[in-house]
């Protein structure tokens, strides 16, 4: 073996310092035997769909907690399902960080109001926020609602409101979503799909 001067120090010195840290306790062969769990062996697998777009991928959603009453359960990570034919397990970008979406200190989680003639905003119920919507939109159909153009022909339109829907959605439920909104007399109705 041919070996300059430098190279047999270094040499020398490696084996020095390895015999020097096994003396002092530590060995590599039981710090790499040793047994880790899983981060998501005790965790709850939970299939969802990315809220983003409209292509619909689906997620894996892992929290920890044990489903007992009372104790708050924390989504810990966050994949693509290899399930699911439209991502096939696969993420963009934005699907990737949804953990940070979903721990983000600024994420809205429950039903807020801001009555007219304020700048506060007030969080109310989710019972009081449907009720709220029904109300609001009965009232504008009842003052808004067409039910004859100016030649008398029946249009039953309803202009002043409109309806964007979710784009995550199954197409059973954007059908019947389509048609509650357009039983309303709404024209204007879009899908996220197309924002």
């Amino acid at each position: 073996m041919n070996m300059n001067r430098r190279q047999f120090f270094k040499v020398c010195s490696a084996g020095l310092g390895g015999s020097s840290i096994a003396l002092m306790g530590f060995s590599p062969t039981a710090a790499l035997a040793e047994v880790r769990t899983y981060k998501l062996a005790r965790a709850t697998e939970t299939r969802n769909t990315c809220p983003y777009c409209s292509v619909a991928c689906g997620l894996l959603m892992y929290s920890i907690g044990d489903k007992s009453k009372n104790v708050h359960q924390e989504i810990i990570h966050i994949e693509g399902d290899p399930d699911n034919p439209v991502n096939r397990g696969s993420l963009c970008p934005k699907g990737a960080g949804l953990l940070d979406f979903v721990h983000s200190p600024n994420r809205l989680k429950h039903p807020e109001v801001r009555e007219a003639g304020t700048n506060e905003w007030k969080r109310i119920s989710w019972d009081e926020a449907f009720t709220r919507i029904a109300t609001l939109m009965k009232e504008d159909r009842d003052a808004n609602f067409i039910a004859k153009n100016a030649d008398g022909v029946t249009v039953n339109r309803w202009l002043s409101t409109g309806f964007l829907a979710a784009s995550a959605s199954s197409n059973e439920s954007g059908y019947i979503t389509h048609k509650v909104v357009r039983s309303t007399g709404m024209i204007a109705f879009d899908n996220q799909a197309r924002v």
